[in-house]
């Protein structure tokens, strides 16, 4: 019975951090667009190799290290 003394305002204070936090996620925006992130894996990426240089597609990087066939 005296668990219940810790138990009980452990979990209300567990309870008031979760929606703290939720709250919190909400204000900063990362709830506002959620296809973005599902077509960014899609999307063609680019690699800067040096600041200097024009950005580098995956797929001309990777054409450029395979090694042609004989």
């Amino acid at each position: 019975m005296e668990i219940l003394f810790l138990l009980i305002p452990l979990s209300v204070v567990l309870v008031l951090l979760v929606l703290g936090v939720f709250g919190w996620a909400l204000t900063r925006g990362q709830f506002e667009d959620l296809e973005r992130e599902g077509e960014r894996i899609l999307a063609e990426d680019v690699v800067f190799l040096e600041s200097r240089q024009e950005p580098v597609s995956n797929e001309r990087e990777q054409s450029a290290r395979q090694v042609p066939d004989p």
